[in-house]
């Protein structure tokens, strides 16, 4: 398994193909490359057996580096050029964060499911009408969120409390720090209205997971707080984030957010899980293990049986994207429910608006 350390905006893992279908049988497109996520989502599309034929951004120096990426595809003169294709299904898209429930809306309207980047939107009122056109129109509002969907030791977590590992889960700590690398980031990156908030934007990992491993459905956020520590030149940004949450059945979850990786870290970040169950406890360590191994892959497990640590590295791979493609021809929900993603993507919304602000 390869995957960029250094850098967490082009986040790009490459795993071992396990295509669920053949060549030509599911055929997607990519559209908005904003966020080098986009690499990912179709690194994991092609891997599962999907067919990328169409690339389009407006920007033509972003479609010039994708399309050297993904020589196969072919480069698209508008957006609607794909959303007219009737052989395109899926509808991959990494824009800016504020446009990504516009752009799912037209693809939906094309008659196509859409696979976006987290955060999937920015608003409750985007919420609204994403929830409305996939009642409208049947199709799906799937959303990328990789620190759990695309880190091995993450699914592996998952595994472990499906065979009740560490009994029921009670809670979830989640940190997910992140390198900055300011002037590598895009204008939009630093503007509120267009990213979000970090609570919004990379905080939608640590939610998902906790609704995830803890088997909710619903949340309230009991209280959340952003912070501009460091970064006087960039005010509309949050470097620091943290909120608590309690699920509808009992469970509490805790993560902070930030972007004070530093340079001397091989990783882009040292994002841990610490998942608390009746029976025992997981602990993750996705991407490094800090002062020991260059890399991450790793998972702790203590219960009432053993104590274990497991180096899964390339071993479990990333099933979501078989998944997604085969629920989008059978129209079933096995990788993802729609209620779940947009669950996440709620409350990632409201931990941004509740957020006191220490500095």
């Amino acid at each position: 398994m390869k995957i960029k350390m250094k850098d967490g905006y082009n986040f790009m893992p490459e795993g071992k193909p396990n295509p669920v279908v053949k060549e030509g049988e599911f055929i997607f497109a990519a559209i908005g490359l904003d966020h080098g996520h986009i690499g990912g989502m179709s690194n994991g599309l092609l891997e599962a057996g999907g067919t990328l034929k169409w690339i389009y951004d407006p920007d033509p120096k972003k479609l010039d580096v994708y399309c050297e990426k993904y020589p196969q595809a072919k480069r698209a003169r508008s957006e609607e050029e794909v959303l007219s294709d009737p052989e395109v299904r899926l509808v991959a898209g990494a824009a800016v964060t504020s446009e990504r429930c516009a752009l799912g809306l037209r693809v939906m309207d094309a008659g196509k499911d859409y696979f976006t980047d987290k955060a999937p939107l920015t608003t409750l009122e985007q919420l609204e009408q994403a929830k409305a056109k996939v009642k409208e129109t049947g199709k799906k509002y799937a959303v990328y969120y990789s620190e759990r969907l695309h880190v091995e030791d993450a699914i592996f977590a998952g595994q472990l409390i499906e065979k009740g590992a560490i009994g029921k889960v009670i809670q979830t700590i989640g940190m997910g720090p992140h390198r900055l690398s300011a002037p590598a980031r895009p204008d939009w990156f630093f503007q509120k209205d267009k990213y979000g908030g970090i609570l919004c934007d990379i905080g939608s990992h640590q939610i998902e997971q906790f609704l995830y491993y803890t088997g909710a459905k619903d949340a309230a956020v009991v209280r959340s707080q952003i912070a501009n520590y460091a970064h006087p030149d960039y005010p509309e940004l949050d470097d620091f984030g943290d909120a608590t949450l309690v699920a509808d059945n009992g469970a509490s979850g805790y993560f902070r957010v930030d972007w004070f990786t530093p340079d001397g870290l091989s990783s882009w970040g040292d994002g841990r899980t610490f998942i608390l169950g009746t029976e025992g406890y997981i602990e993750l360590r996705k991407y490094v293990n800090i002062g020991v191994a260059p890399e991450g892959g790793k998972v702790f497990l203590a219960n009432q049986k053993e104590e274990i640590m497991y180096n899964i590295a390339g071993k479990v791979g990333y099933p979501y994207f078989g998944q997604l493609i085969l629920d989008c021809l059978n129209r079933t929900e096995n990788a993802m429910t729609q209620e779940h993603a947009f669950k996440a993507a709620e409350l990632c919304v409201k931990a941004q608006m509740q957020a006191v602000k220490l500095k």
